[in-house]
C-alpha cells in the first residue's frame, strides 16, 4: 500500500496532521498503537481530567457555595461511578468524533505498532502479530510522551495504589489521604479533582515552588490560595522512594539543602514528575534520525535529517502542549504540500485547569528580567471586577507586560475563575503585534471578567478606571 504521507500517532497532532494533509489533497494513512484515535490528550489526558475537573468543581459548589447565592439544597451525596461515567462518556465522544473526521477525509487507520523501517517504509505490527508494510512518500513521527519518574526513583505503577496521571483519573473511590509528587500542572489539577471530592492532599515538590516556568507572582498567588483550600506542600523536598505499604504507600523525602529524611504515609501516591518524548521501538535509530535527550531533532520546517522524516508534538523541542502539537500537525502539513506553514512559538497560551483557572502566554516578569529587556506591567485584580463579584469568583488578577518602548504586549498571565477563556484575546493581539494600548482601546461588554483584561491594558500606564 503506498501513501503520500503517513502519519505515527493520532494524538493531537497527529490526526490533525493527518486532516490537514488530506484537505491539501495527499493520500493519507495513519497508525495508532491504542485501539482507539486521539492519543494521551483524548483517552487518558486532557479530556478526561477535564471532566472530572468539571464535575468536582459543581460537586464542591453544591457542598460550599450554593447557601449565599440563597439555593438551599441538602449535603450533596457523591456518586463516584456515576461521575466516572460522565468521563467516560466524554472520551468517547471526543475518540469517536475523531474517528469520524479521518473516515470523513478518507483517511485509512491502521491500529498496531509502527516502526520507521526507511525513509519510505512504515511496517505495523498488528495484535494479532501480522506485520502490514506500508509505503509512503512522507512520515510524520507524532507519537507523543510518556509518564516521567523523579531521577533516580525507582516507582512501580500499579495504578490502584501508586498511580500516573492515568490511574488518577479512574480511581474507585476517595482516598482518605493522597500524596502527589511533583507541583505541576498535572500534580495539581488531579490534586484539586481529588480534594474536592474529600481526599486529604499533599504535595511533595523538589523546586522551592509550585508550577515552575510560570509568572512567579502568580505561582506565589496561588501556593497562598490552595494552602487556604486545604493543599499541604512540602518544598525544596527530594524524593528518594515510593512504595507500597501494608495499608497504601509512602514517600520518603529529604530537604534539598539537607536533613532527615521524613517519610509520608497514604492511600494513594500520585507520582506527577512530568512527561518524557515517546519515540521507543520506533526505529529511529537504525534509519539514523538525529536525537537528543530523548527528543527528535528537527529544523525549522519539522525535517529531521533524513530527508521525507518529520516530528511534531511532544517528540520535538517545546512545551508538551496540544495545541502547540496541533499548530505543528497543520504547519508540517503544510510544508510537505509545498506551502508556508508556520508556528509562533511566542504565542502558545499555557493554562492551569484548577479553580481559579491559571492562563500564561509569552515572556514572565523572570524571563525578560533575565534577557534585559526593559518592560511596563499592568495589573488589575478581579476583587475590582463587579462580573467576578456576581458570580464570587473574586481571587486573582491579570497581569500585563508590555515592552518599555514600543508598547507591544510581551506577556499576559492571569490567574482567576476562566483565565483559559480570556487568554484567547490576549493571544489575538500578540499575534498581530498588538501593543497595550490597543488593548486598552478596545471596547469590552460590561459586565464582563474580561473587563479586567482591558483595565490591567489600561493600567500599564497607570490610568486603570476602577482601582
Amino acid at each position: 500500500m503506498s501513501y503520500d504521507l503517513v502519519v505515527i500517532g493520532t494524538g493531537p497532532g497527529g490526526y490533525v496532521c493527518a486532516i490537514r494533509a488530506a484537505q491539501l489533497g495527499m493520500k493519507v494513512a495513519v497508525v495508532e498503537k491504542r485501539k482507539t484515535h486521539g492519543g494521551t490528550c483524548l483517552n487518558i489526558g486532557c479530556i478526561p481530567s477535564k471532566a472530572l475537573l468539571y464535575a468536582s468543581d459543581i460537586y464542591e459548589l453544591a457542598g460550599h457555595d450554593f447557601a449565599p447565592l440563597g439555593i438551599v439544597v441538602g449535603k450533596p451525596t457523591l456518586d463516584l461511578p456515576a461521575m466516572m461515567k460522565h468521563k467516560d462518556d466524554t472520551v468517547a465522544a471526543n475518540v469517536n468524533g475523531v474517528g469520524f473526521l479521518l473516515k470523513k477525509h478518507k483517511i485509512e487507520s491502521f491500529f498496531g505498532h509502527g516502526s520507521i523501517k526507511a525513509a519510505g517504509k512504515v511496517d505495523v505490527l498488528g495484535d494479532d502479530g501480522k506485520t502490514t508494510s506500508l509505503e509512503t512518500k512522507h512520515i510524520v513521527i507524532a507519537t507523543g510522551s510518556d509518564v516521567a519518574t523523579p531521577p533516580g526513583v525507582d516507582v512501580a505503577f500499579d495504578e490502584t495504589t501508586i498511580v500516573s496521571s492515568t490511574g488518577a483519573i479512574a480511581l474507585d473511590k476517595v482516598p482518605a489521604k493522597l500524596i502527589v509528587v511533583g507541583a505541576g500542572v498535572i500534580g495539581l489539577e488531579l490534586g484539586s479533582v481529588w480534594h474536592r471530592l474529600g481526599a486529604e492532599v499533599v504535595v511533595v515538590e523538589y523546586l522551592d515552588r509550585i508550577l515552575p516556568g510560570m509568572d512567579n507572582e502568580v505561582a506565589r498567588t496561588f501556593h497562598r490560595i490552595l494552602e487556604k483550600q486545604g493543599f499541604v506542600f512540602h518544598l525544596s523536598s527530594k524524593v528518594t522512594k515510593v512504595e507500597k505499604t501494608a495499608k497504601g504507600a509512602s514517600v520518603t523525602f529529604s530537604p534539598v539543602a539537607g536533613g532527615d529524611a521524613v517519610t509520608l504515609e497514604g492511600d494513594v501516591v500520585l507520582v506527577a514528575t512530568g512527561r518524557r518524548p515517546y519515540t521507543e521501538n520506533l526505529g529511529l535509530e537504525g534509519v539514523g534520525v538525529a536525537m537528543e535527550r530523548g527528543r527528535v531533532i528537527i529544523d525549522n520546517h519539522f525535517a529531521t535529517n533524513v530527508p521525507g522524516i518529520y516530528a511534531i508534538g511532544d517528540v520535538v523541542r517545546g512545551p508538551m502542549l496540544a495545541h502547540k502539537a496541533e499548530d505543528e500537525g497543520v504547519a508540517a502539513a503544510e510544508i510537505i504540500a509545498g506551502q508556508h506553514g508556520h508556528v509562533n512559538y511566542d504565542v502558545i497560551p499555557g493554562v492551569v485547569y484548577t479553580m481559579p483557572e491559571i492562563a500564561s502566554i509569552g515572556k514572565t516578569e523572570e524571563e525578560l528580567k533575565a534577557a534585559g529587556i526593559d518592560y511596563k506591567s499592568g495589573k488589575f485584580p478581579f476583587t475590582a471586577n463587579g462580573r467576578a463579584r456576581a458570580i464570587r469568583h473574586t481571587d486573582g488578577f491579570v497581569k500585563i507586560l508590555a515592552d518599555a518602548t514600543t508598547d507591544r504586549v510581551l506577556g499576559v498571565h492571569i490567574i482567576g475563575s476562566g483565565a483559559g477563556e480570556l487568554i484567547a484575546e490576549c493571544a489575538v493581539l500578540m499575534e498581530f503585534g498588538g501593543s497595550s494600548e490597543d488593548l486598552a482601546r478596545t471596547c469590552h461588554a460590561h459586565p464582563t471578567m474580561s473587563e479586567a483584561v482591558k483595565e490591567a491594558a489600561m493600567a500599564v500606564e497607570k490610568r486603570q478606571i476602577h482601582m
